[in-house]
């Protein structure tokens, strides 16, 4: 692989399918795979990698979490579903006629879109249905569900295309307990809403954890994302996923600091003996925030570890290359294969998901395949 020039974030698609292929393989043949390709696919690239996922791995659905990135994805060319996990009441036109689905999660949610499907005429237009079994978020609880059912008999503007919840601790092994507790529960709530609107509908409840730790709620469909771009929640699991991501930048500007200078903003670090630094274009607006500042966070050069010198600046960040041979224009490695993003988050004890949704779009994506 070339030397990168600038920063980039590198997005290898192999991994992508790899992971995808690794995940599937814990189904049964007829248990569909939703990606959720939200908050810019995890930071990457939601349309390229919507598409790629589409057309190279057979996904059979999609969520993202608002109108705004499903209407993207159709603009992209996307032709599968794309279930849209938070919808607004404001953007169910624009929905619509994106052939947007959405998830339905309160009684004014269900209210707000049945008016405006009977508004347009529709007929048995797809929604998906919420339940709330302990994550406590989102989603309608068990005394509602007359209500819902009320509402869902009285109008056939709409039909439940599927069934769904959120399991709160599924990568946790201290709470199996609540788990299977939430799982229990879904199936419940499930049954008792089918035996009333007369037909079946899939049923979803399981994310990347949920997949590897609990088969017996797979049902006919589970929801996979952190899992897609290489984390497995679990060191248990992480041998078997491939980050996808990698960003790299370079060094723009090595400078000696004596005992006593100061660097950075606010002088965040002072010498205590003479220090070399390597000014890095990467900043708080790229992603990597002030909390790795101060010697917590760290790069990669030339294989070596390289301490974030003071405060990390809008654009910039300075590390400590004392003892490591470089020059002016040399890559950086801040995440990737070793460390992974999960391993610089840590740093600051945050978790990977945090790293990764933060790079900005600024920050050029480089496809491998």
């Amino acid at each position: 692989m070339s030397k990168v020039c600038e920063t980039v974030l590198e997005i290898d698609l192999r991994a992508l399918k790899r992971n995808a292929t690794y995940l599937k393989s814990k189904l049964q043949p007829d248990t569909k795979f939703l990606a959720v390709v939200k908050a810019f696919s995890y930071g990457n690239d939601s349309e390229f990698i919507a598409s790629y996922l589409e057309k190279e791995v057979g996904v059979d659905y999609f969520a993202v979490a608002y109108t705004s990135e499903g209407v993207a994805l159709r603009k992209a060319g996307i032709k599968s579903p794309i279930l849209v996990l938070h919808p607004q009441s404001i953007n169910f036109d624009e929905l619509i006629a994106f052939k947007l689905e959405p998830s339905i999660y309160s009684s004014f949610v269900l209210n707000a879109f049945i008016a405006e499907a009977e508004k347009k005429g529709l007929n048995k237009y797809p929604i998906h249905l919420k339940f709330n079994t302990g994550l406590n978020r989102l989603g309608f609880s068990k005394s509602e569900i007359s209500y819902v059912v009320g509402r869902l008999n009285a109008s056939s503007s709409v039909y439940v295309h599927s069934i769904f919840s959120h399991l709160a601790a599924s990568e946790d092994m201290n709470e199996i307990e609540f788990s299977k507790k939430q799982i229990n529960c879904f199936v419940e709530m499930a049954q008792n809403l089918e035996s009333k609107i007369g037909y079946n509908s899939l049923w979803h409840m399981c994310n990347t954890s949920g997949i590897l730790n609990y088969p017996e709620a797979h049902f006919n469909m589970v929801r996979s994302g952190i899992g897609l771009y290489g984390f497995g929640n679990d060191p248990k699991f992480n041998s078997f996923f491939t980050p996808i991501g990698s960003l790299k930048t370079i060094i723009s500007q090595i400078h000696e600091v004596l005992p006593g200078e100061s660097l950075g903003y606010n002088r965040g670090f002072i010498a205590h003996k003479k220090t070399r630094s390597a000014t890095l274009p990467l900043g708080h607006a790229d992603g990597i925030g002030r909390q790795y500042g101060n010697g917590k966070g760290y790069v990669i050069i030339n294989h070596k570890k390289a301490r974030i010198l003071g405060n990390v600046c809008m654009d910039m960040l300075m590390v400590d290359v004392t003892d490591i041979t470089c020059k002016e224009g040399d890559e950086v490695l801040v995440f990737g294969l070793d460390p992974t993003a999960e391993d610089l988050a840590a740093t600051t004890g945050t978790i990977s998901y945090e790293l990764i949704t933060g790079i900005s779009q600024r920050v050029k994506r480089v496809f491998i395949t």
